[in-house]
């Protein structure tokens, strides 16, 4: 089995994603302590939730990271308590920024996800190809198209 593969009890998965998301307004806040303190949570937020980070940017007024992660987790579910927890840390934190976010919110409503991993739509259709009618002699696999 390739190397970096998750194991479960009953699983075995790569899962890898894209997430990006931007502070409310664009605004350049993620800088010197700020920057540091946004990195430090993010980092305790994926390690609670098993998330394994392979690459990730605080930006000025954005977040990249590239996550691997395990099948129990939901994305929406992720992002939310990434953006919740760094948002009313920081704000906390650093009271500074509530001359700028006064209604609480830090991060703008939303996120991109993108899907990311190391096969392609065209490995997939030769594995499925390969293994069709394979193992069936009376060749009665149930094609789903």
């Amino acid at each position: 089995m390739e190397r970096g593969m998750r194991r479960g009890s009953h699983t075995v998965s790569r899962l890898t994603c894209h997430i990006v998301w931007v502070t409310k307004y664009r605004y350049h806040v993620l800088k010197g302590d700020v920057q540091k303190r946004c990195r430090e949570l993010l980092i305790q937020v994926c390690e609670g939730e098993e998330v394994q980070i392979l690459k990730g940017v605080v930006s000025k007024d954005h977040i990249h990271i590239h996550i691997e992660y395990p099948p129990r987790i939901a994305l929406s579910q992720f992002v939310k308590r990434m953006k919740g927890r760094s948002s009313h840390i920081l704000q906390k934190e650093f009271p500074h920024l509530q001359d700028r976010y006064w209604g609480r919110h830090f991060w703008a409503t939303g996120y991109g996800v993108w899907s990311t991993g190391n096969i392609t739509d065209e490995m997939v259709q030769q594995y499925l190809e390969h293994h069709r009618n394979k193992d069936d002699e009376d060749n009665s696999d149930f094609i789903l198209e």
